[in-house]
């Protein structure tokens, strides 16, 4: 009688989960990508010193492309290169600001690479995305980037 129960209470408990309050982004699409980086070619040197942060642009490379920060001790992060609040276009690819940041054109929000969040005040009742993030995994001198 008890595991009858129990396997109610799974079956009521999984049923009752409600996916609709999802925080997902209506305004960008993820797309699947993978993306290597050899930490070794000049146009991705600036990313073996700790604080600095890279712009990598192209076709297969996320939306509008990636924003690559190293973050010290060995981490890294990519964040999606298009502005998180407006649908793709013209002036949504973002642009680093004093190297730990980057601003949208479109909106001139600002928002950190080191957490995603936006940095901006908004205005009242107004609701914003942070920053989209990918994955990266590392094997010695070569990163992988991928969502």
């Amino acid at each position: 009688m008890r595991h009858k129960f129990l396997l109610l209470l799974t079956i009521f408990l999984a049923l009752s989960c409600d996916n609709s309050t999802s925080d997902r982004n209506p305004y960008l699409v993820e797309p699947k990508f993978s993306y290597d980086i050899n930490l070794n070619l000049p146009q991705y040197g600036n990313l073996n010193t700790p604080g600095s942060a890279i712009y990598i642009g192209g076709t297969n490379v996320g939306i509008k492309g990636i924003i690559v920060i190293n973050q010290g001790f060995g981490n890294f992060l990519a964040w999606e290169a298009s502005c998180p609040n407006h649908t793709p276009s013209a002036c949504s690819t973002m642009k680093i600001e004093g190297g730990v940041n980057c601003r949208c054109s479109c909106d001139d929000y600002l928002y950190s690479l080191v957490n995603g969040a936006i940095l901006s005040e908004l205005p009242e009742g107004e609701r914003a995305y942070g920053l989209l993030n990918y994955q990266v995994t590392g094997s010695g001198t070569i990163l992988r980037v991928s969502n």
